[in-house]
């Protein structure tokens, strides 16, 4: 048997009436006359096939069933009210779900002070959070499987089909063994480095940033000679750390303190080293409802992307 709808207005008076114990006062308090507010209890009584008050000359109580309802009566005129702050949350990103892909790199420096402040300042959007290469990101934006993600390319080569935001920019260092003669060098330069094995990413997960490298190379009239390939810049350490060669990783994978290797920065002036962006990007065209707060977003992180950047640079 379906349940009779009962007007929310029907609920506010059972409220008044139930908190005030006199039906004048209740009355009063929502700017009616008494008569009206009785013969409307009456009816919700009747609706709902049970007395919610016993009723004498002296007082109102509630009955059990009254002191029952009277919680979950309050808990619904509260969800109500609060519906259109809700409403304007939702339509400005304060709520929801972001589902957000992030490529490696990012959660050397970036990802984890970003996470931080976008809980503290959007604390009623679910973030979800999905490490995959630029590749596999691509393809869950076409899919709609994620609303957003950050990736690594070089300056100015985010996908044009995308919205996209710079949020971090950083150049390329070098990984190598550190019992490996060239992290002796006081100095060192391009020429050093080029005849020495690389291990590298595959081009598919970032063509731009391995044509870059690539480009570096026959810039210098030497063809790279690549010893293994890894998805994972930590993997690509790792094989660094193993002696297979070196290899070319943003500047805030230094971050990955591998026994083994080190890192270095060219010292060829003016700079040679390849440079690579991370952004944050999404389809436009299919905005979730969180998506309204990425710009300002995008703002926080590229305030620390610019702080990992200069620690970088540091190190």
């Amino acid at each position: 048997m379906k349940e009779p709808f009962i007007d929310m207005r029907l609920w506010r008076q059972f409220a008044a009436v139930a908190q005030e114990l006199h039906f004048g006062r209740a009355a009063q308090r929502l700017h009616m006359t008494q008569p009206p507010l009785t013969q409307a209890i009456a009816g919700l009584e009747r609706t709902l096939g049970l007395q919610l008050f016993d009723r004498t000359k002296r007082r109102v109580q509630l009955t059990p069933a009254g002191a029952a309802l009277l919680p979950q009566v309050l808990d619904l005129l509260d969800r109500a009210q609060a519906l259109p702050a809700q409403a304007r949350a939702a339509a400005a990103g304060e709520v929801g779900r972001l589902r957000l892909a992030f490529v490696s790199t990012a959660g050397f420096g970036l990802l984890p002070q970003w996470v931080r402040g976008f809980r503290a300042q959007w604390p009623g959007v679910r973030l979800e959070l999905i490490e995959a290469t630029g590749d596999v990101q691509l393809q869950a934006l076409a899919r709609g499987d994620i609303d957003a993600g950050l990736l690594l390319h070089t300056p100015g080569q985010a996908p044009p089909t995308l919205q996209s935001l710079c949020v971090a920019q950083e150049p390329l260092v070098l990984a190598m063994p550190d019992r490996h003669p060239l992290a002796q060098l006081p100095v060192l330069h391009l020429q050093d480095v080029l005849p020495e094995p690389l291990v590298i990413f595959p081009r598919s997960i970032l063509p731009s940033l391995h044509d870059a490298i690539f480009a570096l190379y026959h810039g210098a009239g030497r063809e790279p000679v690549v010893a293994q390939e890894a998805i994972q810049m930590q993997t690509i350490v790792n094989l660094v750390s193993a002696d297979l060669g070196l290899a070319w990783v943003p500047a805030s994978v230094q971050q990955f303190q591998r026994p083994g290797v080190v890192y270095r920065q060219l010292g060829d002036k003016p700079a040679v080293s390849p440079v690579c962006e991370t952004s944050l990007v999404w389809a436009g065209s299919a905005a979730p409802p969180a998506l309204p707060a990425l710009p300002a977003l995008a703002r926080w992180i590229d305030h620390v992307g610019q702080q990992v950047g200069a620690d970088s640079a540091k190190g």
